[in-house]
């Protein structure tokens, strides 16, 4: 598919990703102890179609596995891709949210992640350094940069704080495909690889760990667990290249999530 968006097609993406930003509101309203993945699943699918749009997590084919739900919720050392269950959430738990839709046509791709009651000072850490390290890459998401920056800029502001970043699984492209090019990495060097250009819309996610970024995929074939067993954090956004810089196109409109 087409790397460069028209601006018309950029309007089309805004309007699933507003959508999408109110899935994500909803499900951060709703998480809490004592409910399961599951009951997390139905409430995003509900919502989803409420406003007009189809997940795009459910029946996507990975060579002969389909996943089967609506989100990925990958629960404290799951990294990504975790299947909803049936099992309780409790206190303690840090849980990874990743949702998609699609509507008009045109794909939205966003994560958080949220540790359940009190969790100690490095946790806290964790999820102040991961979202952060999203903002830092999306500002690097201007035309005349490279991919490599965005990665860069994640990579840089982590690993002081002797964190993991994830290498096996990236960022990518979004538009018309939920996975399209270019893949966007969370670890690179500046001013390395593809010159990022005016209309090109990125889903930029750091995938960081509390240990070393190895990962390894479960028996169902779609869980990514920590190779060590630390704890993992996940954040995304869908984000347009535009004149005046980088657009987060999964937020509500009263938001404004680049401003200082």
């Amino acid at each position: 598919m087409g790397i460069v968006k028209e601006p018309w097609e950029i309007g089309l993406m805004r309007n699933s990703g507003r959508r999408l930003a109110e899935v994500v509101a909803l499900l951060k309203e709703t998480v809490r102890p004592g409910m399961t993945t599951d009951d997390l699943d139905q409430v995003a699918e509900e919502k989803i179609r409420s406003l007009g749009a189809v997940p795009n997590f459910k029946g996507y084919r990975v060579g002969r596995n389909v996943y089967p739900k609506t989100i990925c919720a990958s629960v404290n050392q799951q990294v990504v891709h975790g299947i909803p269950d049936e099992r309780p959430l409790r206190a303690g738990d840090l849980v990874s949210i990743d949702v998609g839709l699609v509507y008009g046509g045109y794909h939205a791709d966003c994560a958080f992640s949220v540790a359940l009651g009190d969790p100690g000072p490095e946790v806290l850490e964790l999820l102040d350094v991961t979202e952060k390290s999203l903002y830092l890459g999306i500002a690097q998401a201007v035309p005349g940069n490279r991919i490599g920056d965005i990665g860069h800029a994640v990579q840089s502001f982590v690993e002081p704080h002797h964190f993991g970043v994830v290498r096996e699984y990236v960022g990518h492209g979004i538009g018309r495909l939920m996975h399209e090019t270019p893949s966007v990495p969370n670890y690179g060097k500046p001013g390395r690889g593809l010159l990022l250009k005016m209309g090109m819309c990125l889903a930029i996610e750091p995938m960081i760990t509390l240990g070393t970024y190895k990962t390894k995929v479960l028996q169902d074939g779609w869980t990514v667990v920590t190779a060590d067993g630390s704890l993992a954090a996940h954040f995304e956004h869908t984000i347009a290249i535009t004149p005046k810089g980088p657009e987060v196109l999964t937020v509500l409109e009263r938001e404004n999530p680049l401003a200082s």
